[in-house]
């Protein structure tokens, strides 16, 4: 399973999303599940924000890899779940391909209204990075408890010599 988060410039609320649910996802033995992130403004080769940086380094994540790139078509398709950090960013993805694939992050993890999107913290201070850090912690832990489970990490391929649809 691809999972694609989407914010505005992929520089502050998707790269540390990507890292946590990365983290999450590893303490659940989730392997299946790669993340990826993008935006729908984004600067292609942005690093991420100084803010996303340092909170995400006082968590023990550590951002400096990341690189900001542009949400496309291609990434859309292939992703199986995209989750967006505003409307804006679950409409872009929907125009994109990803329609009935793409919802509001708060909404996939049960949240409703204004408590479903994850504010932009860029240009804040360093308290309100930490509060979207907290936040999307909280969202991404009840969302990763929702996708479907994939095939046990152990689980050997099926022989080679069996007629089609028997396991």
């Amino acid at each position: 399973m691809k999972l694609l988060l989407v914010c505005t410039g992929n520089i502050c609320r998707s790269p540390m999303a990507q890292a946590i649910a990365r983290r999450l996802l590893d303490a659940g033995g989730r392997r299946d599940v790669a993340v990826e992130s993008a935006g729908t403004a984004a600067y292609d080769g942005a690093p991420a924000s100084e803010g996303a940086y340092l909170i995400a380094l006082e968590h023990g994540l550590d951002l400096s890899a990341h690189r900001a790139r542009q949400i496309t078509r291609d990434l859309v398709a292939g992703a199986d779940l995209v989750l967006g950090m505003s409307p804006h960013h679950v409409e872009r993805a929907a125009a994109l391909g990803g329609d009935g694939r793409s919802f509001l992050l708060g909404a996939y993890a049960g949240r409703q209204g204004a408590d479903a999107q994850v504010e932009d913290p860029f240009g804040g201070d360093l308290e309100e990075y930490r509060a979207t850090f907290g936040r999307l912690e909280a969202l991404l832990a009840d969302a990763i408890a929702r996708l479907p489970a994939g095939p046990p990490p152990s689980s050997p391929p099926p022989p080679s010599d069996a007629p089609p649809g028997h396991d």
